[in-house]
């Protein structure tokens, strides 16, 4: 083994020069407090570092997802600013979006977020949202009402 200090080619033992722990040869020891040797390294984690590091949990970003937004959305915003009587500036000035991002969404070029549908519903008091309707778990029923037992076509029908 190489002294770390020296470098020269001998047996080397651990020591500690300024708070450094290093492997010393015995020429070298005088400038170091030496270090008893263990059994069993001290150091060493007993599981791999990917194993102990906590990771969050998760989340189920469609669970809580209830509603979507309605398919002819942009022809109810726009009759829906036509009836209050708003032009496209002055309705985005009274939400706080631009005209052309009001002008691209009355054109369906441009699907509104959450934020900015839930302003347009205030605003122009329409509903842009509908009821998500629940679909039946094709997992439990399967094929000929074997649960568990699914085919081709259940994946299909599915989406």
């Amino acid at each position: 083994m190489e002294c770390e200090l020296c470098g020269r080619e001998c047996e080397c033992r651990p020591a500690i020069i300024d708070n450094v722990r290093m492997m010393l040869c015995p020429g070298c020891m005088k400038y170091g407090k030496c270090v008893p040797v263990t059994s069993k390294p001290t150091t060493i984690a007993k599981k791999p570092i990917l194993e102990r590091i906590q990771r969050p949990k998760e989340k189920d970003v469609y669970k809580d997802m209830t509603k979507e937004l309605v398919s002819n959305y942009n022809i109810l915003i726009k009759d829906g600013r036509e009836k209050k009587g708003l032009s496209r500036e002055e309705l985005g000035f009274r939400i706080g979006e631009r005209t052309v991002t009001i002008s691209k969404i009355e054109n369906g070029d441009l699907k509104p977020s959450d934020k900015i549908a839930q302003k347009l519903e205030k605003e122009l008091d329409i509903n842009l949202f509908e009821e998500i309707p629940s679909t039946p778990s094709y997992a439990t029923k399967g094929y000929g009402g074997n649960p568990g037992s699914r085919t081709l076509g259940d994946f299909i029908k599915q989406e």
